[in-house]
């Protein structure tokens, strides 16, 4: 299988250099048109079924992914196909679709690290050469403000020229920040499609599982002791709305997305209902990776870093290109995975 060009251990302090606009006239980009075809990959994850029915009014819908959507609506034609398969590329010829929206990623830490690495960037770069091939005008491709890396010396509001620096200490999602690098590079490469690259804080909602989500609903929730950064989050809603408004204004560019607010850790874990047990740094460290090594537990030793020392992000970029303000509190957010 493919192997990524990261894998070597002399990478693990491999940092991708600061992200620069495109020129000026490279974002002169129209919204899109209503009725317009939309592929979205990754559609049955539950990120992809709520951008589906926020734009069902405005798309031609068509979805990707390797599971069926039960219950998809009437009007969704879905391809159950794998990414990395021929007739991946099938779809594109049939579909022939003027929008993307790019979701199919794996982001649990208990898949293969060849298959994670085959699907999300190999997989992404099947989606950028096809749509190419076939004329598509925009992109939308949903990031994560994880590939800045949290560390120590992060400014308090991280903009999006800052280095994406996550495989230094959490070599197990240098995928996400080669699947960012990789798409910046087409969207300077191909200034005739509107690429707009996501970044959205940790999101929560009762559709999406994500790593944060799995870990505030443990009833007793570990944290570092004598740490307790400041986070922020969004509402899978408000992403879906991200989306919507990205494909809408035709936005080009690299966009953090920021929830209502940041709180500290320790408040985000009262207000979900659980309760913060602190450890000493070296047992938890220790404890939590050899439980992961054994399947016993969720996420990886590097993820621990994300409960000592703050990624903030600094969201105006995208709310001024695109007008976006969340719609969803941050006690809607918690209530959303709440015990």
């Amino acid at each position: 299988m493919a192997r990524s060009p990261l894998e070597g251990p002399e990478q693990l302090f491999h940092f991708t250099p600061a992200y620069t606009p495109p020129p000026a006239d490279a974002r002169a980009h129209r919204g899109a048109e209503p009725g317009e075809k939309l592929l979205i990959t990754g559609i049955a994850g539950g990120q992809g079924r709520l951008i589906a029915r926020r734009v069902a009014d405005s798309f031609q819908i068509a979805g990707v992914d390797r599971v069926p959507w039960q219950g998809a609506p009437h009007n969704v034609r879905l391809h159950v196909v794998d990414l990395r398969k021929r007739k991946f590329e099938d779809v594109f010829r049939t579909e022939r679709p003027d929008a993307v929206v790019h979701l199919a990623f794996v982001r649990h830490f208990r898949s293969d690290p060849e298959v994670r690495h085959e699907v999300n960037v190999l997989g992404t770069k099947k989606v950028l050469e096809y749509a190419i091939a076939q004329g598509v005008k925009r992109i939308v491709v949903v990031s994560s403000s994880y590939v800045y890396g949290a560390l120590p010396d992060n400014p308090y509001y991280v903009d999006e020229d800052y280095p994406l620096n996550v495989s230094r200490t959490y070599p197990e999602v240098r995928d996400l920040a080669e699947v960012d690098q990789l798409v910046s590079a087409f969207l300077w490469r191909h200034p005739e499609v509107a690429t707009t690259i996501l970044r959205p804080v940790p999101i929560l909602g009762y559709y999406t599982h994500s790593a944060i989500g799995r870990y505030l609903k443990q009833r007793y929730v570990p944290t570092i002791m004598g740490f307790n950064p400041m986070m922020q989050f969004i509402h899978e809603e408000d992403v879906a709305e991200a989306v919507a408004l990205a494909l809408q204004t035709g936005a080009h560019g690299v966009f953090n997305v920021a929830g209502p607010g940041s709180v500290p850790l320790k408040v985000a874990i009262r207000e979900t209902g659980g309760t913060a047990v602190s450890l000493p740094e070296m047992f938890a460290r220790g404890v939590f990776g050899q439980l992961f090594r054994l399947g016993l537990y969720p996420t990886p030793p590097g993820a621990m870093d994300f409960l000592k020392y703050p990624c903030t992000i600094d969201g105006g970029r995208f709310a001024r290109a695109t007008g976006f303000t969340p719609l969803f509190s941050l006690e809607d957010t918690f209530a959303s995975v709440r015990h």
